[in-house]
């Protein structure tokens, strides 16, 4: 009698150090900035700049950030992105093998993939790149170590990548189920969705990649089948969805990146001076949301809570707060199920 087939569920985040200690900050800055999608600078220039320069001297400084946000149980990264794959596994049932891999550093992605195929019966896997809105960095590096590692297989199921979810209204209901559960909105006199930054020319790269049409400026106030995989065009269409189900009044938000790196320009506007502009002009309470992080991290918990919440009141604000991500959450948990029954009907042999 043959085996029911079951569908192999592989949620990929970025990663994290494997601890807070300089050494395996050191590593984990070395591995993730080598990465030719993050940097995308020639191989020779890339090495020398990340192992002689950012890496010996800014790993001591992120160690020394890690520290602060590091539990008992680990990497609040690692801890939020393994809880949500528990939580998933429970939910969806016998019928899928859930595993988690980081891009970069611990579970790796070779390991959560070794484990679903090794599994009796496993006859698909659903890809699931945990971020929002595509990015050639983070989305496209983390889909295309997923392939090389399947093409080196025997036998290759079948196999599908789920896509940016940035518009898709489970995503968007999850987050404002969570935000207004957790935070008093009319505590605060203004709202400011933050998001990672990229540089410029990585939004130019993937417009040409994806045949899209972007100058980085009016064009990405609007979302259309020409601009869907720009980054900063579904970022402000994230914040625009995400306003609207909060219920915020037009001129109380807006959008933001932050995370800047190097001299190269980064796209705008930028969440430090943002909050600087804001704090000065009277704005007294702020709330950040981050919705380019499905799990709170370093550049959530550390970036945000503490040294944007200190520059804010360096310039005459009074209270920063930052809303919680998604993590594991079951309202979360609920909109993935949805989101990844749905790709796994499309991924047939």
């Amino acid at each position: 009698m043959s085996i029911p087939k079951k569908t192999g569920i592989l949620l990929l985040n970025l990663g994290t150090p494997d601890s807070p200690e300089t050494a395996d900050v050191r590593k984990y800055l070395r591995e993730f900035l080598c990465d030719r999608r993050v940097i995308d600078i020639p191989w020779l220039q890339r090495q020398l700049l990340v192992n002689c320069i950012i890496a010996p001297f800014r790993a001591p400084k992120s160690a020394a950030q890690y520290k602060q946000i590091w539990t008992k149980e680990g990497s609040p990264l690692l801890i939020h992105s393994q809880n949500l794959a528990k939580k998933l596994q429970q939910k969806m049932g016998d019928d899928f093998v859930v595993e988690l891999g980081m891009r970069y550093q611990s579970p790796p992605v070779s390991e959560a993939l070794n484990k679903i195929l090794s599994t009796p019966g496993v006859g698909k896997v659903v890809i699931v790149p945990l971020y929002p809105q595509y990015s050639a960095s983070a989305t496209s590096s983390s889909v295309e170590k997923a392939i090389e590692l399947l093409r080196k297989k025997d036998v290759i199921p079948p196999f599908v990548f789920t896509g940016p979810f940035y518009d898709n209204p489970l995503f968007i209901e999850a987050f404002a189920k969570v935000w207004k559960k957790q935070c008093k909105l009319e505590d605060y006199d203004y709202f400011l969705f933050s998001y990672h930054g990229l540089p410029e020319r990585h939004i130019m790269t993937a417009s040409t990649e994806k045949n899209m049409k972007c100058n980085l400026g009016n064009c990405c106030d609007n979302i259309s089948s020409q601009n869907y995989f720009c980054y900063r065009a579904s970022c402000f269409h994230t914040t625009r969805l995400l306003a609207k189900a909060l219920e915020l009044k037009e001129g109380t938000y807006s959008a933001s990146f932050q995370s800047r790196l190097g001299k190269d320009p980064w796209i705008k506007p930028y969440t430090d001076h943002t909050i600087m502009e804001k704090a000065k002009s009277g704005i007294k309470k702020m709330l950040v949301f981050s919705p380019a992080f499905v799990a709170d991290c370093l550049e959530t918990i550390f970036e945000v809570k503490v040294e944007y919440a200190r520059l804010f009141k360096e310039h005459g604000g009074e209270t920063l707060d930052l809303a919680e991500s998604l993590n594991s959450h079951d309202e979360w948990v609920d909109a993935l199920e949805k989101i990844i029954k749905k790709n796994a009907t499309d991924c047939t042999n």
